[in-house]
């Protein structure tokens, strides 16, 4: 059973590093490498942004969330589900007109072309913060990659976190941007693949053995049975409203989500990519959310020393080795397209933001994909050390990192996008504020009452609204655009 598992899984490998390699042989200018040059369909956009959004995390994390939580998880798939379909109504079509109007490839840049007199030090602050927080997340999925490969193939750690790697440089390296939505689009359909065939043949095992989800619900504790966790009161709003904080950190504040925004061509095809990227979340948290359940119905009594495990235990358990080897490759799908994106934005803020704006280097364009590439080579290494050698560290800050980017830059991009009043002042305020906030909120026992999830965003935007006021533009929005000293346009020579 192994063996074919294995073998379907190095074809899997092949086929993304024969997509990286076809890719590579197309000559690429800076813009291209970092955002596809505008020439990506809407849909192939929106399954890449939905691959990149959902790591292992949906597949193992929250399959054993509902696993051991019951129908109160639930509220956790709303409050995502929620934020994502936000983000594709409301804020991907800005984003797309935004980076044209202003000629900017990433969100740093975007803040810093907006809010031009602060713009140098708006670039270093976010720069700074997106590379500290990616770069440990990065690390976070080549260490689970590595778990997962043991758990499934009895791959040791450091070998499957080397393997892993060595396919997320070489996507990244090749292809850039382009590689990277490709495969991403294929890794999204084996994830959504994953994630709605084994419910439907759970169901049916659960139906051939007349097994009842309710009883077992019932069976396994008072909670388990109860949309509210069985909480009251004050318990009850908490429990709702942490679960539901995950929808501020999809408030255009995730630089790699963005990314995909901003590589739309026309209205046309943003309205494609929302639709599917919609129906995609509908079905991926609907099926995630069935799997937990379904597994606690079949498997309820058994013990698990990690319920993360759910998934893989299920697809080996309840299915032939041939679509076993498929689905479980869904798993790894998950982490590498999140690994490569990741890593495709720590490059672009070193290479973009800070080598060729901050510093305003003058540098070709095949200069600036060579620097592009180098930074993959060595933030991929980095990554590797964090993996293998500070792995408690890496899922501490794993845990900061939704706060610490997403709900700190969020109410940047929502205050810049809808309020006209917000200044250079007010940005520089917000990213502050975020970003000391979350280490000390999730430094205390603050944490356990209320998720720095939502407390991130309210304090980050609660300094930018303040310092807006006190310090207000000078310049307005058109003044900015003619400025010399807004100018962070690509500046290149040869």
């Amino acid at each position: 059973m192994h063996t074919i598992i294995m073998v379907e899984f190095i074809l899997y490998c092949l086929l993304m590093l024969g997509a990286g390699y076809l890719f590579s042989r197309k000559e690429m200018d800076h813009a291209s490498f970092l955002l596809g040059g505008k020439k990506l369909p809407g849909w192939a956009l929106a399954f890449s942004e939905r691959a990149t959004g959902e790591s292992a995390w949906l597949l193992l994390g929250y399959t054993g969330f509902v696993f051991a939580t019951g129908l109160s998880g639930i509220w956790v798939a709303v409050g995502i589900s929620l934020g994502i379909v936000f983000s594709w109504l409301f804020l991907a079509k800005r984003f797309m007109k935004e980076a044209e109007e202003y000629q900017i490839m990433t969100l740093p840049g975007y803040l810093a072309k907006r809010f031009g007199s602060h713009g140098k030090i708006i670039l270093w602050m976010s720069a700074i913060l997106i590379i500290s927080f990616m770069m440990f997340y990065f690390g976070a999925q080549i260490a689970g990659a590595g778990k997962t490969l043991f758990t499934v193939f009895h791959i040791h750690p450091t070998a499957g976190a080397l393997l892993s790697l060595a396919i997320v440089i070489l996507l990244s390296y090749l292809g850039g941007f382009t590689a990277v939505v490709w495969t991403d689009m294929i890794q999204s359909l084996m994830m959504l693949v994953t994630l709605v065939v084994l419910p439907i043949i759970a169901l049916f095992h659960i139906q051939e053995a007349g097994l009842s989800i309710s009883a077992a619900l019932a069976a396994s504790g008072p909670a388990m049975d109860s949309w509210t966790g069985g909480a009251a009161g004050f318990a009850l709003g908490l429990l709702l409203f942490n679960n539901f904080a995950w929808f501020f950190g999809f408030l255009g504040g995730q630089p790699q989500l963005s990314a995909r925004f901003m590589a739309l061509k026309n209205d046309k095809e943003a309205k494609t990519a929302t639709r599917v990227a919609i129906i995609w979340t509908i079905l991926a948290y609907g099926g995630a959310f069935m799997i937990g359940l379904t597994a606690l119905t079949l498997y309820q009594g058994q013990n698990f020393a990690d319920v993360e495990t759910i998934l893989p235990f299920m697809v080996l358990d309840l299915l032939p080795p041939w679509i076993a080897g498929i689905l479980l490759s869904g798993i790894l799908a998950a982490i590498i397209s999140t690994a490569d994106s990741q890593l495709l934005v720590i490059t672009s803020s070193v290479s973009e933001d800070i080598v060729n704006h901050a510093l305003g280097k003058n540098l070709t364009e095949k200069q600036l994909v060579t620097i592009s590439r180098l930074t993959i080579i060595g933030a991929g290494l980095l990554g590797l050390l964090i993996a293998l050698t500070s792995q408690s560290l890496v899922y501490l800050v794993v845990s900061w990192a939704w706060a610490g980017v997403g709900c700190t830059l969020s109410p940047a991009i929502i205050l810049t996008f809808f309020w006209k009043r917000y200044s250079g002042a007010g940005v520089i305020a917000t990213i502050l504020a975020g970003f000391i906030s979350t280490i000390v909120w999730i430094s205390t026992p603050l944490e356990e009452i209320i998720s720095s999830r939502f407390t991130t965003f309210l304090i980050a935007a609660f300094f930018g609204i303040v310092f807006s006021l006190l310090f207000p533009s000078k310049e307005s929005a058109r003044d900015i655009k003619e400025s010399p000293e807004a100018d962070i346009s690509p500046k290149v020579i040869g």
